[in-house]
């Protein structure tokens, strides 16, 4: 990469940026997210519903090992963006090189606890009864290829960091797709049930940790680190661990959702009620693809922009970023509203999922159109190296709001109640984020 390209970051217009950054971004969260949801329609299908909720069970440990990259990945970036904005590039090497370190030192730990305890955590996130043995299988062998997912999902944001939104896309299709064709011959040609589901998710973790490898040793990249550049140096540490736990701390959250959502669901429906979940969290992760898509394209140009003192243009980034999210968000909303009972046939043929959940998938999408406002509201802070407002905007939603209205709602609506916590909880964090975004841009964006 030509050394003078991130400097585009703080040049182009910003509509422009917004949508260069967003399009890559949102494309490839777009398959990643198609891959989740064709993987379940796949393993619904092809091996059963009780194989839906054992991958829903394991999701929450695969995911916050894999949260370690990412956060990782988000925090030094936010430091590397900054670091080329204000012309520091040996900064912008040294963070990079100790989010490798980092990122090897910390996922090798734990997927080493997370197979020395394998009995105890399946049960614990809701793998109990028909649900466990199907759990256990996927959850062992998915788990080996974890920390190649933590250092493609590092590497994918230093890509964006450098202003490289299109290889950033391509990281994320090529195991998207891997999986996919895996899926079909392993699980359909091969019949090799939930031990196919789990080979094919981690040998498409592979196929991404290479193509990860190839763009930084090619000349596509700009950082280019030495061995020196692996050494732990402690204030990046400090503020790549501070930026990161932000991120890590919306993944653990994510986590301990998946855990209490399955227990919670299963105490009160069984396992029709997990498998329900299934359905919708996949729904989620794959129907907001656009909105998040918008959120990463707004991290980098947020980040060099602050860091070059263009504040000005961190200033309309934030309104286009909010504009844009938020009129697709409201695309979603319609969507969703008015298909419910196609989209969930396409899962399953169970007649007991597919009476009720189109009716809790409405619920769970309610507040959808105004959600731009929190996640842009809180991705701003982290751009910006605001570590502590950053962290507690990210946990409004889940932790402040929504795991308290989960205990508390079902005493009053029953199952219902647990869906009802969706769209109370957006709206919460939607006002909370909304009022210090707003104080501070009139108190730090003057100019």
């Amino acid at each position: 990469m030509k050394p003078s390209q991130s400097a585009t970051l703080g040049t182009d217009s910003i509509g422009s940026l917004l949508i260069k950054q967003a399009v890559p971004a949102s494309i490839g969260i777009l398959v990643m997210s198609l891959n989740i949801l064709v993987d379940t329609i796949f393993v619904g299908n092809w091996i059963g519903s009780i194989a839906i909720a054992a991958i829903n069970v394991v999701l929450p440990v695969s995911f916050f090992i894999a949260a370690l990259g990412m956060a990782i990945g988000i925090g030094g970036s936010s430091i590397i963006s900054r670091a080329l904005g204000a012309g520091n590039k040996e900064r912008a090497l040294k963070t990079f090189g100790n989010q490798i370190t980092l990122t090897l030192l910390l996922t090798t730990a734990m997927v080493v606890f997370g197979l020395v305890f394998i009995n105890e955590l399946i049960p614990a996130f809701g793998g109990k009864g028909d649900i466990f043995e199907p759990a256990k299988i996927y959850y062992r062998i998915v788990l080996y290829g974890v920390p190649l997912l933590a250092l493609c999902m590092m590497g994918n944001n230093v890509i964006r960091a450098e202003g490289k939104p299109k290889f950033a896309m391509i990281a994320m299709i090529i195991p998207s797709v891997g999986n996919l064709v895996l899926d079909y011959i392993l699980i359909n040609l091969l019949d090799m049930g939930m031990t196919g589901a789990a080979w094919a998710t981690t040998i498409s973790y592979g196929l991404c940790f290479l193509y990860v490898l190839w763009f930084f040793l090619s000349n596509n990249s700009e950082l280019k680190i030495s061995l020196p550049h692996f050494g732990l140096d402690l204030p990046i540490l400090k503020e790549m661990s501070a930026l990161g736990f932000v991120t890590l701390s919306r993944q653990a959250v994510v986590s301990v959702t998946y855990l209490l959502m399955n227990n919670i669901l299963f105490d009160i429906g069984g396992e029709a009620s997990v498998a329900s979940y299934g359905i919708i969290a996949r729904m989620l992760m794959f129907a907001l693809f656009p909105v998040l898509g918008v959120t990463q394209g707004f991290l980098p140009i947020a980040g060099y922009n602050y860091g070059a003192h263009k504040f000005t243009r961190v200033r309309e980034s934030i309104n286009k970023a909010i504009l844009y999210a938020g009129g697709l968000g409201l695309v979603i909303f319609v969507v969703i509203m008015i298909f419910p009972e196609a989209i969930v046939s396409i899962f399953t043929t169970n007649k007991e999922i597919l009476s009720e959940t189109p009716h809790y998938m409405r619920w769970v999408f309610a507040a959808t159109p105004i959600i731009a406002i929190q996640l842009i509201g809180s991705a701003y802070f982290q751009a910006i190296g605001k570590a502590v407002p950053a962290l507690l905007l990210t946990l409004t939603r889940q932790g402040f709001f929504f795991i308290p209205l989960i205990f508390i709602l079902p005493h009053y609506f029953g199952e219902l109640g647990v869906w009802i916590s969706f769209p109370a909880a957006d709206v919460l964090s939607t006002i909370i984020t909304g009022y210090f975004l707003n104080r501070e841009i009139r108190k730090t964006l003057k100019y």
